[in-house]
Formats: C-alpha cells, sequence, structure tokens
C-alpha cells in the first residue's frame, strides 16, 4: 500500500514557498542600494557587464544541476530551433534591456520614487494587457482598480507638469516582457539564458569599443567586485521567484509582490529623501487604493492551486 499523504508536507511547502517568493520581492526592493552603489559606472556600461555576468552566473547554476552543461545545451538547442521561441525570447530580450537601461538610470537620476510607481502599476498593466491580448474579460473590480490608478498618474502628472515616463516604461516593457514570456515554452533560467545569449555580443562588442578608447576600466577594486555581483543580483532573486512561485497559490504571490516597489517607496523617501508632496500621497493612496481592489479580487476569484513560473 501507498503510504498515506503527510498532512504537514503542504504546510511546509508554503513557507518554503512564502520564504522564496518573499526573499526575491525583498531583494528586488532593496535593489537601489546596489544600483545607487555602482551609481559611478553608466547606465549603457552596466547593462553590458550584467548581461555577461549573469550569463556566466547562469552557466554555473546550469553546470551544478542534474545533467549540468549538456542538459542545459539540449534545452538552450531546443529554444534556438524553434524559430517562433527564437523570435519571441530576441523581442524579451529588447523589451529587458530597455527595462534594465530605463531602471538603472532612474537609480542615478533619483527617481526612485517614480521607478518604485512603475512596479505598482504593473499588475495592472498585466490586466489591460490580457484584455487587449488574449482576449479576457474585464471585471468590474479590475475596471475599478485599473480607473483608480489611471487617476493616480493624472494627478501626478499634473502635479510635476510632465507625464511620468520612467513608471510607464518600467511597467509597460516588464508588462509586455511577461506577456511575451507565456508564450514561449522555456523556464525561467532557460528563456533568461536565451535573452543574456542574444544580448552579449552587443555587450561584448559594446566593451571592446570602450576599451580601444580607454573608457571601459579605471575603476577601483571595490567597484569592479560590485560590477561582477551584477549577475548575481539578477540571477537569484529569479531562482527564487521561480521556486517560490510553484509551491504558491497565485494569489499570495500577487501579495508578495507588492513588497518590492514598497521597498523601493520606502528606500525612496525615507533613506534618499525624494520630495514627497501632498499631490505624490495624493496619488499613491489611489494607486494603493485600486490595488487593494484588485487584490480583494485576485484573493475572491483565485482557486488555490500553484502559480504558474514566469520569469
Amino acid at each position: 500500500m501507498p503510504a498515506p499523504p503527510d498532512p504537514s508536507a503542504g504546510v511546509r511547502a508554503t513557507r518554503a514557498g512564502v520564504a522564496y517568493a518573499a526573499a526575491a520581492f525583498l531583494w528586488w526592493g532593496l535593489a537601489p542600494i546596489y544600483w545607487k552603489a555602482v551609481g559611478a559606472v553608466p547606465p549603457e556600461n552596466m547593462i553590458a557587464w550584467r548581461v555577461l555576468f549573469a550569463l556566466a552566473v547562469l552557466a554555473g547554476l546550469f553546470a551544478l544541476r542534474t545533467g549540468g552543461l549538456a542538459a542545459a545545451r539540449r534545452q538552450l538547442g531546443a529554444a534556438f530551433g524553434a524559430p517562433r521561441t527564437r523570435r519571441t525570447l530576441a523581442l524579451s530580450a529588447a523589451l529587458l534591456a530597455v527595462n534594465w537601461y530605463t531602471y538603472i538610470w532612474a537609480m542615478g537620476a533619483e527617481r526612485v520614487l517614480e521607478a518604485s510607481l512603475g512596479y505598482y502599476v504593473n499588475p495592472l498593466v498585466n490586466v489591460l494587457l490580457g484584455i487587449v491580448f488574449l482576449g479576457e474579460r474585464l471585471r468590474r473590480p479590475q475596471a475599478i482598480a485599473v480607473a483608480l490608478a489611471t487617476a493616480g498618474v493624472a494627478v501626478l502628472t499634473a502635479e510635476v507638469g510632465r507625464v511620468p515616463w520612467v513608471a510607464l516604461v518600467l511597467a509597460g516593457t516588464f508588462g509586455f516582457y511577461g506577456l511575451l514570456r507565456k508564450t514561449v515554452d522555456a523556464g525561467p533560467e532557460v528563456g533568461l539564458a536565451v535573452e543574456a545569449i542574444l544580448l552579449a555580443p552587443l555587450a561584448a562588442a559594446y566593451l571592446v569599443v570602450l576599451a580601444s578608447r580607454g573608457a571601459a576600466g579605471g575603476h577601483p577594486p571595490l567597484l569592479w567586485l560590485l560590477i561582477a555581483a551584477a549577475g548575481l543580483i539578477t540571477v537569484a532573486p529569479l531562482v527564487w521567484f521561480a521556486h517560490g512561485a510553484r509551491r504558491l497559490t497565485l494569489a499570495t504571490l500577487g501579495l508578495l509582490q507588492y513588497l518590492a516597489p514598497t521597498g523601493q517607496f520606502l528606500l525612496a523617501v525615507l533613506l534618499y529623501r525624494e520630495p514627497f508632496t501632498p499631490a505624490h500621497l495624493a496619488a499613491f493612496a489611489l494607486i494603493w487604493t485600486g490595488l487593494a481592489v484588485f487584490t480583494w479580487d485576485l484573493r475572491r476569484r483565485v482557486a488555490v492551486r500553484p502559480a504558474s513560473v514566469e520569469a
């Protein structure tokens, strides 16, 4: 007879999932500290280094897994051998590069608060993309949430006299990135590896040109160590997120995802002392209210089942 199911196994899996997902989102929430630390390096240089070091970390990760690099080569070969997958991942790689550049630039331009706004709005952007491209229907609570977030962006635009383009670019590129990754049969690490491989020639060529002009180096040893850490900074939270998503419901994962923009928000206001006016408070209050409605609706409707893993 098969052994009876362990009633505590589900609890342990959920606890492990919460730990993994919370670690990933907290890591992303504290990421501005790292990007501020490497602020002396131009954003375009950091993207190039990030791509190459992330690829190195992924290679090490693949080598430690069952089957090692041989299994990774088969997975990567399957991804590159499928024209539709290759084209989709090439487009997602371009979106990822734009997202990375905008985010890193925002860190150096004292726009951490606006970056956090982008990731608060991102779940609602995902709803709109699902309606437009996947034929999903907009439920009334979702419509209310989107309307409140739109009102928040409008309030902020009226206050500062310009559209918060950093937030909109971050939310838009990451939203479209997630939409594209839903359509390809590639796990988080394999998909990221393909994207890094596609970006690596451009990154390497750019750094070679910089080196030929004598503009690629000259950093102190500690800064070089921090630059090299970009690979781990990129890959580690992705792996944790993947492990967490396999063990959690979509509703639980949806709640935990707000740890990332909340961490960025608190750093912007409390540590970096970025301006936070009454108009900012009104805008964020509208967006937070919209997210509360969205999360309530998600928890009410999502069945208790493991979440799908997205990069």
